[in-house]
């Protein structure tokens, strides 16, 4: 667990403390206390029923010598959950639901009379109440899944173990289907928006997109200056405050992004349609509108309402055949878009942005769910080309706060995307740990520059510890936030920075358009609002984090999946993890990881080398290093723990 700067001498205190406990998967929880280094060691048996993060009431017990302090939960203060997944199983007449979620370490029983209807091995949605500590908590079924294992069921589970559902209330869907009825265009849209529909514009999404926020216009200027328009889906022009598309979309703050699908924060009518900049419509957008000379540099800049026209919707693919070919429709326009953006992002990493471009996957399913291939994703030309226009825009708009406020004398409340500085002590062990494995990383007192960052990333690109370093540095990052105080961007070098351009598939996106059309109307947003802008913007970061974990878990779900069809064969792999139980390896071709247990290595006893993230063996001191490249062989899946076993293969 984190460490933190000692306050103050470890001195037990007799007055009880508040905190959010974190589980591990071993049954022990941790509670933060600023007067300790360590987080406080909450053991089982003092967990009081607490679960992962709940606020809850702590009491330090008496030290031990050379020991941890451990604490004891007095009571729960606030839930963080009463709901869990899991699978059903029967024995002896009693039926009990096993959590999915592994930091759930109470086994849920069923009720008889809920029971009757449940199938062994059958996925559910329980909701729990849990009081005693003595006894187990009991589940009442909110939803019945399906059998364990099935696409659906499993996909279905990830959703709701998250916190997400996959449809939409009656009363929301009928909001929308209202909107869709009454949203022609009309005179006043004309007279109060700025026409661009005469200017080439077009969309760049992967090619299984449905729905489309941003598109990018281009024009020459007579002095060889660009007019380039950012143009995003006027979600804000619908969705208003109050309604209950409005309260639906704060509930879900983002769209989520499984394997093989999306659960979207709008309803498909909003989300595929009348929001989504679709080709060949004319459609109501929120713009940010550019003068660049040839360097990319920002001569002017225009915000407010449009109407615009897509002429084309790309795929990343067939822009970059366009770019790489100068043929066809817009051609000349995608090749000096192309070369503007590696020039502005050429300018930010001048500023000390720092590249944190990392392999994804993708997977190609059957008609049934399966996976039956697993690759890389290739980051083209065409990606970069959208992100930098989109980081372009959401930094303006923020700057153009920044310029209100010193033309009024006045601060103004606004919603920014914010990344602090890294952790001192992690900065420290990340250093320690890239010396370990022969790279060094300068840092000052725990500080250190983006510069340097980003010259050990220029300096491991294309090495087998490329994407393990880069991981653990993200890890000893801060993470991005949305908050109402603005400190700045660390990771992209930006004073101000926001989320502008996303406003279908993120709600702080919705908050920003609302602000900025008010400012730039010169209204007043009164000072009273600064506690629900705070509290959406938490609540939004949150759900971005839940989002955030589905994906990763639809990822690891199917990688396992898919490994357990080719149990037996042996795969190129890298050192991912280092411990006393045994190495951890993660497959070059798929990024699958798994173990091989210590017993697996060698007759030989092997020591954890905790200090040089290796193990060595106590006689021949042959040893495995964090980054060493292997040839390994799968030996067992477990879809449901969702982990893989391998062994060396020699």
């Amino acid at each position: 667990m984190r460490k933190r700067k000692r306050m103050q001498k470890n001195t037990p205190s007799k007055q009880p403390f508040r905190g959010i406990v974190s589980l591990t998967a071993r049954r022990i929880g941790f509670v933060a206390n600023e007067k300790f280094e360590e987080d406080i060691l909450i053991p089982e048996e003092y967990l009081n029923t607490a679960l992962q993060g709940d606020e809850v009431e702590v009491e330090l017990l008496p030290p031990r010598r050379g020991e941890r302090q451990q604490g004891k939960i007095l009571k729960i203060i606030v839930r963080k959950r009463m709901q869990f997944v899991g699978t059903i199983k029967i024995e002896n007449g009693i039926s009990t639901l096993i959590p999915d979620d592994r930091k759930m370490y109470a086994t849920i029983i069923i009720t008889k009379n809920e029971a009757e209807k449940l199938a062994p091995e059958t996925k559910a949605l329980v909701e729990i109440i849990w009081d005693n500590p003595r006894e187990n908590p009991i589940g009442t079924i909110k939803k019945v899944l399906g059998k364990k294992g099935d696409h659906e069921v499993e996909m279905e589970a990830i959703i709701l173990e998250k916190g997400f559902t996959s449809g939409f209330p009656e009363n929301v869907e009928k909001e929308a289907e209202e909107l869709k009825k009454n949203s022609s265009s009309t005179e006043r849209d004309r007279a109060e928006r700025r026409d661009m529909r005469e200017i080439p514009t077009c969309t760049i999404d992967p090619a299984n997109a449905k729905d489309f926020d941003d598109a990018l216009s281009f024009r020459e200027n007579e002095d060889g200056s660009y007019e380039i328009g950012v143009h995003i889906a006027d979600v804000s022009h619908y969705v208003h405050e109050g309604t209950a598309l409005d309260r639906e979309a704060i509930s879900r703050g983002v769209s989520v992004y499984l394997v093989d699908r999306t659960i979207p924060m709008l309803p498909h009518i909003l989300s595929n349609d009348l929001c989504s900049l679709n080709p060949n419509e004319d459609k109501r957008t929120f713009s940010a509108i550019f003068t660049l000379d040839q360097n990319g540099a920002v001569k002017e800049r225009w915000f407010g309402k449009t109407l615009m026209h897509s002429n084309k919707r790309f795929s990343y693919e067939e822009a970059q055949q366009t770019i790489e070919s100068g043929e066809g429709i817009f051609g000349r326009e995608l090749g000096i878009l192309n070369v503007l953006a590696k020039k502005i992002k050429a300018r930010r990493h001048a500023h000390g942005a720092i590249d944190f471009e990392e392999d994804e996957v993708q997977f190609t399913l059957d008609a049934q769910g399966k996976p039956i291939e697993i690759k890389r994703k290739v980051r083209l030309d065409a990606h970069k080309l959208i992100e930098e226009f989109m980081l372009l825009a959401n930094r303006e708009v923020a700057e153009c706060i920044n310029r209100l406020e010193k033309e009024t004398g006045s601060k103004r409340l606004f919603v920014y995307r914010i990344h602090d500085m890294p952790n001192s002590e992690k900065m420290e062990e990340l250093a320690i740990f890239l010396r370990a494995i022969g790279h060094e990383l300068p840092t000052l007192q725990g500080k250190v520059s983006s510069k340097d960052l980003n010259a050990l990333f220029k300096r491991i690109e294309g090495e087998a510890t490329e994407g393990l370093i880069k991981t653990a540095a993200l890890r000893a990052m801060s993470k991005a936030i949305y908050s109402t105080k603005n400190i700045g961007h660390f990771g992209l070098a930006f004073k101000y920075y926001t989320h502008f351009t996303s406003p279908i598939r993120r709600y702080p996106d919705i908050m920003v358009h609302r602000l900025l059309e008010k400012y730039l109307k010169h209204e007043v947003v009164h000072a009273s609002e600064l506690n629900k802008y705070h509290r959406l913007a938490t609540s939004s970061t949150q759900q971005e984090i839940a989002a955030t974990d589905a994906e990763r878990a639809s990822i690891k779900f199917k990688q396992v999946e898919y490994m357990a069809e080719h149990i037996g064969e042996t795969f190129d792999a890298i050192i991912s993890g280092v411990t006393e139980w045994g190495i951890y390896v993660e497959v070059v071709s798929t990024k699958a990881e798994g173990m091989i247990h210590i017993r697996n290595l060698g007759r030989e006893y092997f020591e954890l080398d905790q200090k040089n993230y290796r193990l060595i063996g106590t006689d021949t001191r042959k040893s495995f290093n964090l980054g060493d490249k292997l040839k390994v062989k799968l030996t067992g899946a477990d879809i449901d723990a969702r982990t893989l076993d391998f062994a060396l293969f020699v």
